[in-house]
C-alpha cells in the first residue's frame, strides 16, 4: 500500500492545482499510483529541482491511512499486519502507543501513558503481549 506525491525540498506537498505547498499531506494534495506516473508530471515542471517525487506509505506517513489517529506522532514501527505509533495526542500530554490495523484500518491507542518518547519507545520491545 502506498502512493507517491510531489514535495519542496525545503518541505511541503503539491497540490491539485499544482501551485501551492501543502505543510501537511492530505486529500488536496497531488497523488500518483505509480512512480512512473509521478515522474511524468514532475518532468513537465521548468524547474524540476524544486520539486522532488516521496513515497508515501502508512509507516512513512500514518495519518494519512488511518484518518482516526490523532496528535503528535513521534515515531512509527510496523509488527505483523499493523503499524505502530509512538503518539502525543496533545502537545505536553503523556505519551501513548497507537495500534493501527492494516487490514481494518482501526486505531487503538493502548492504555499505558508514558513520560517520554523514549520510554514508549521502550514499550515496543513487549507489545506481543498487549497487540
Amino acid at each position: 500500500m502506498q502512493i507517491f506525491a510531489l514535495q519542496s525540498p525545503t518541505g511541503g506537498f503539491l497540490d491539485e492545482g499544482m501551485k501551492n505547498f501543502n505543510q501537511i499531506f492530505d486529500d488536496w494534495c497531488m497523488q500518483f499510483e505509480s512512480l512512473e506516473d509521478a515522474q511524468l508530471i514532475a518532468d513537465t515542471f521548468e524547474k524540476r529541482s524544486k520539486v522532488n517525487i516521496v513515497e508515501i506509505t502508512p509507516l512513512s506517513y500514518p495519518k494519512y491511512f488511518f484518518h482516526k489517529l490523532t496528535g503528535i506522532i513521534h515515531t512509527t514501527r510496523k509488527y505483523e499486519n499493523k503499524i505502530i505509533c509512538i503518539v502525543e495526542p496533545v502537545m505536553g500530554a503523556n505519551y501513548r502507543l497507537a495500534i493501527c490495523d492494516l487490514e481494518t484500518k482501526d486505531v487503538r491507542l493502548l492504555t499505558t501513558r508514558y513520560k517520554s518518547a523514549q520510554s514508549a519507545e521502550g514499550a515496543f520491545t513487549h507489545l506481543s503481549f498487549e497487540v
